[in-house]
C-alpha cells in the first residue's frame, strides 16, 4: 500500500521583516515599535523544546528575506547580536536548537549565495525556496512580485542550482493564482526538473494555491479553483515524474483537502501540532486524526517523516553534514522515515499501543520471495496489523497456544575480544573497560562451578560464549566440553558461535569439518546462532569487518549440521541496516534450512544502542522501532515457514511486555531463563540477568496461553529436574578473574576471516 506523508514539526518565524514586498503576502512586516526585529534564543528555544515534548523531528525556519538591506533596525539588532547578515543569525539559531533538542532544522531564508548556503548546511538537515514561478512578467510593474528583488527566477533558479552543486537535499515548489498562465506553471515545473535530473537534489515539489488576504494588493484576485489546483498536481506529477514526492498544504484546501490525494500528490507537508502557519495564520492545520482518517478513506497509509525525505537519509555521506547527519539517525526508522515511538529495545520505556484489529492478509501460502518479505517489513498502519494477524494465526496453527521456554544458564568467559565488531560493547579490548567493566577470563574451575550451580537450580542447558581473547586456541573450546561433559555428563552443551568456531579451527590449522567433529565428539551438543547479525556483507563491512562473513557463517552452520549438530540462528537488527538487507537475511536462512534442516529456532536480537560505539560515533540508528521489532517477529514466521518453525522473544531486549507482544505477533518461544545475562546489559539494557520460570509462565498465563519447559532441542523435561528450576535458590556471586591472571600469550597472527577475504 502507498505510504503519503507528512512531517510533524514546529514553525520558528525568526523574523518577520523582509526586504521584498509581495502583493499577497501577510507574513513580511515592517519593524514595530517596541518589538524585536528576531526572535532571541530563548524564544527559539522556547518553540523548539515544545515540539520536541510533542513529538516534532522538523524545526522550521521561516524568515523575510534579507531585511537588514532594507530596514535600520534589523540592521542594528544584528549588530548588537554580533552578526552581519540575517542568514548568520539564522546558522546560529539552527545550531542552537540542534544541539539543545535535537529537532532537525530546515530552512526557508530566501535566495542564497554560495557562502550562506555552505554556512547553513552544517546546521541543517535540508533547506527550500518556492520557486513560485518562472515568468518574468510577474516581476514587471504591476505585477504580485514588483519591487521584490529576491522573487526574481532567474536568482531563485541560481539558489536551486547551488544547493545542488552542493548537495543539499532542497525543497521547491509553485504558487499558483498568482496571474501566471498554465503554460508559465508547466515552465516553471520543467525547471524545476531539468535542476533536479541534473543533481538528483530536489526531494519534493510543492503546488501552493494562492489564497486571496486582507490587507494586501491582491485582497481582491481572485482564488484558483479546486479543479484548477487538481490539475497543477496533476500536471506536475506529469511533468516531474512518478518518483519525485509532490506535495500540497492540506490547511489552504480547507474542508476539500481529502481530494488534493485525487490528483497525485504524496506528501501533506509540514504539520505543526504547536504552531500556526505562520504564513497562512487563517488556515489552521487539520487534526492529525483528521489527516489520517481522510488519508485511508483514500486507500493509503499515512506515515510521519523527516525533513530530508528517506532516499536521501539512505545516503547521508552524500547528503549531510557529518555532525548533522548523526543527528539524523537517531531521528530515523529502517525506512528512512521518522520514529514513531519512543520505545528502544532494552530500555524501560513503555510499548506502543498494538496496532488496530485487522484481517489479516489474504496469503496464498506460496514461498515469499526477497521483494515480497522486503515490502511486509514496510508495513504501517492497517497493514501492519493485517500482517501481526496472519503471523499469528500461521503460529496458532503451527504451535497451538503452548509457549516453551529452556531453564538455561549463561556463561560469558571472558570480556576481552581483538575484534572490531562496532555494535558490541560488552568486549572491545582495552581501550572500553568503562562500557564492560576490568577485562576477565574466567577459569575453568569457575565455569564448571556456574555448571553444576546451574544443574542444581534445574537447568538443562549450559550456553557459552564470549569474546575471543587473542591468545584463545581451538584447544581452548575442545577444553571447557571436555571438562563440562565429564562432570555434567546430561547437562546440554549450546556453545560457541560461528566465529569462534572459524577461529578454533584456524588457529589448530585444522579443516572446519574436522575441528567441528572434534568438538562434538568432547561433547557440544549445539551451536547458538550468533555472530550472524545481518547475513548482508554490504552491511557487514559497517558493523563487523573483520568478522566471519556472510558465507562462512553459513559454512559453519551447515558443517555442524552435517555432523550432527543442531544449531539456533539470529538476527541483530536495528543499527544501520533496512528492510531490503533483513529480507535477504531471512532468504539466506531459509535456504540454508532446506539443505540440512538444522535450524531449530530463529531469534530476533534488537539492537541495543545504549552503550554501543557504532551509535555513540553517530553511526548508527538508536535500535529498531517497536513496529519493526513486530514486524521482525511477524514476517519471520511468514517467511520462513514452514522450514523454521520456531520463533522466539527475547525478553532481555523486548522486556517482558515487548515479549508479551510479539507472542501475539507470531512468536512461540521465550526463550532463556539466563541466570546471567552481561552482553545486552553491557550495551544498556536493564531488564534483569535472570527471568525465573514462575514469572515466565505468570507471563505465559496472562495471555492465554499455556506455559512449557522445554531442552535445548525442544523435547520435553524430565520432571523430576523440571522441579528444581522452581523456587531455586540465589545464585553466588561469579568469580570474574583479571585477564592477567589466565597467563595468555598473543600469537604472531591473529586469525581475522572477514578480512582475509577482502
Amino acid at each position: 500500500m502507498r505510504v503519503v506523508t507528512y512531517s510533524p514539526k514546529v514553525f520558528i518565524p525568526v523574523t518577520m521583516l523582509c526586504r521584498d514586498v509581495c502583493h499577497y503576502c501577510t507574513f513580511a512586516r515592517p519593524p514595530r515599535r517596541g518589538e524585536r526585529a528576531y526572535m532571541t534564543g530563548d524564544e527559539v528555544l522556547a518553540v523548539a523544546r515544545a515540539g520536541a515534548e510533542a513529538g516534532c523531528h522538523e524545526a522550521l525556519f521561516t524568515l523575510g528575506d534579507k531585511p537588514e538591506l532594507r530596514y535600520r533596525a534589523a540592521g542594528e539588532e544584528l549588530e548588537q547580536l554580533g552578526c552581519e547578515t540575517t542568514i548568520e543569525y539564522l546558522a546560529r539559531m539552527c545550531e542552537l536548537v540542534l544541539a539543545e533538542t535535537g529537532l532537525l532544522p530546515h530552512v526557508n531564508p530566501g535566495v542564497m549565495t554560495r557562502a550562506e548556503l555552505e554556512l547553513l548546511r552544517p546546521v541543517s538537515a535540508s533547506m527550500g525556496i518556492m520557486l513560485e514561478t518562472a515568468s518574468d512578467r510577474l516581476s514587471a510593474k504591476g505585477g504580485p512580485h514588483y519591487g521584490s528583488p529576491d522573487k526574481i527566477p532567474a536568482r531563485r533558479l541560481e539558489t536551486i542550482r547551488l544547493a545542488g552543486e552542493l548537495a543539499i537535499p532542497f525543497t521547491t515548489g509553485i504558487l499558483i493564482g498568482i496571474g501566471e498562465t498554465r503554460d508559465e506553471r508547466i515552465e516553471a515545473l520543467e525547471e524545476i526538473r531539468a535542476l533536479h535530473d541534473r543533481f538528483g537534489h530536489i526531494q519534493e515539489v510543492i503546488v501552493q494555491n494562492f489564497r486571496a488576504k486582507p490587507g494586501t494588493k491582491m485582497a481582491t484576485a481572485p482564488e484558483p479553483s479546486l479543479d484548477d489546483h487538481l490539475w497543477t498536481i496533476r500536471a506536475a506529477r506529469e511533468v516531474l515524474g512518478p518518483e519525485m514526492k509532490i506535495q500540497a498544504p492540506p490547511n489552504l484546501a480547507y474542508d476539500e483537502f481529502p481530494r488534493l490525494l485525487e490528483a497525485g500528490i504524496d506528501d501533506w507537508g509540514g504539520v505543526s501540532p504547536v504552531t500556526i502557519d505562520h504564513v497562512n495564520p487563517e488556515a489552521p492545520w487539520p487534526e492529525i486524526v483528521r489527516l489520517r482518517e481522510a488519508t485511508e478513506t483514500a486507500g493509503f497509509e499515512l506515515a510521519a517523516r523527516l525533513p530530508i525525505y528517506p532516499d536521501y537519509v539512505a545516503d547521508l555521506n552524500r547528503w549531510a553534514d557529518p555532525r548533522v547527519a548523526q543527528e539524523i539517525r537517531k531521528h530515523a526508522d529502517a525506512d528512512g522515515l521518522a520514529r514513531d515511538d519512543r520505545w528502544a529495545a532494552g530500555s524501560t520505556a513503555p510499548i506502543p499501543p498494538a496496532p488496530r484489529a485487522a484481517a489479516p492478509l489474504p496469503l496464498d501460502g506460496h514461498e515469499l520471495d526477497e521483494d515480497e518479505i522486503t515490502r511486509l517489513f514496510e508495513a504501517r498502519g492497517r497493514d501492519l496489523a493485517a500482517v501481526v494477524a496472519v503471523a499469528d494465526e500461521l503460529r496458532r496453527e503451527v504451535s497451538g497456544d503452548t509457549v516453551t521456554y529452556v531453564v538455561t544458564r549463561n556463561i560469558n568467559y571472558t570480556n576481552v575480544c581483538y575484534f572490531r565488531c562496532g555494535f558490541c560493547a560488552f568486549s572491545k579490548g582495552k581501550l572500553a573497560a568503562n562500557l564492560r567493566g576490568a577485562p576477565y577470563v574466567v577459569p575453568l574451575e569457575e565455569i564448571l562451578r556456574r555448571c553444576h550451580e546451574a544443574w542444581e537450580r534445574g537447568a538443562v542447558e549450559v550456553c557459552l560464549q564470549g569474546g575471543i581473547h587473542p591468545g584463545f586456541t581451538g584447544e581452548y573450546y575442545l577444553d571447557v566440553c571436555r571438562a563440562i561433559k565429564e562432570e555434567l555428563p546430561d547437562l546440554h552443551v549450546h556453545a560457541f558461535s560461528a566465529l569462534e568456531v572459524w577461529q578454533g579451527a584456524a588457529t589448530l590449522g585444522l579443516p572446519l569439518s574436522e575441528y567441528v567433529n572434534e568438538l562434538r565428539e568432547v561433547g557440544l551438543a549445539s551451536l547458538p546462532g550468533t555472530a550472524a547479525e545481518i547475513l548482508d556483507d554490504e552491511v557487514r563491512r559497517i558493523i563487523c569487518p573483520d568478522k566471519v562473513t556472510t558465507d562462512q557463517w553459513l559454512e559453519v552452520h551447515d558443517t555442524a549440521h552435517r555432523a550432527g549438530l543442531r544449531s539456533t540462528t539470529t538476527i541483530m537488527f536495528g543499527s544501520v541496516e533496512g528492510p531490503r538487507s533483513w529480507a535477504r537475511h531471512l532468504v539466506r536462512l531459509r535456504e540454508q534450512q532446506k539443505r540440512t534442516g538444522g535450524f531449530t529456532e530463529f531469534v530476533p536480537l534488537p539492537f541495543v544502542h545504549m552503550e554501543a560505539p557504532i551509535f555513540l560515533q553517530g553511526r548508527a540508528r538508536p535500535g529498531p522501532t517497536f513496529r519493526e521489532a513486530l514486524l521482525m517477529h511477524a514476517v519471520a514466521r511468514l517467511a520462513l515457514h514452514p522450514h523454521i518453525t520456531n520463533i522466539q522473544a527475547s525478553w532481555v531486549k523486548l522486556g517482558m511486555d515487548g515479549a508479551q507482544a510479539v507472542l501475539r505477533a507470531g512468536a512461540n518461544d521465550l526463550g532463556g531463563t539466563l541466570m546471567n545475562e552481561s552482553i545486552s546489559r553491557a550495551a544498556g539494557a536493564a531488564h534483569g540477568q535472570e527471568m525465573p520460570p514462575e514469572r515466565m509462565e505468570d507471563a505465559i498465563r496472562t495471555l492465554g496461553r499455556t506455559p512449557r519447559q522445554r531442552t535445548t532441542l525442544y523435547g520435553t523435561t524430565d520432571p523430576k529436574h523440571m522441579r528444581l528450576s522452581y523456587g531455586a535458590p540465589p545464585l553466588a556471586e561469579p568469580l570474574n578473574p583479571h585477564v592477567n591472571d589466565a597467563g595468555l600469550r598473543r600469537p604472531a597472527r591473529l586469525v581475522r576471516p572477514g578480512l582475509a577475504v577482502r
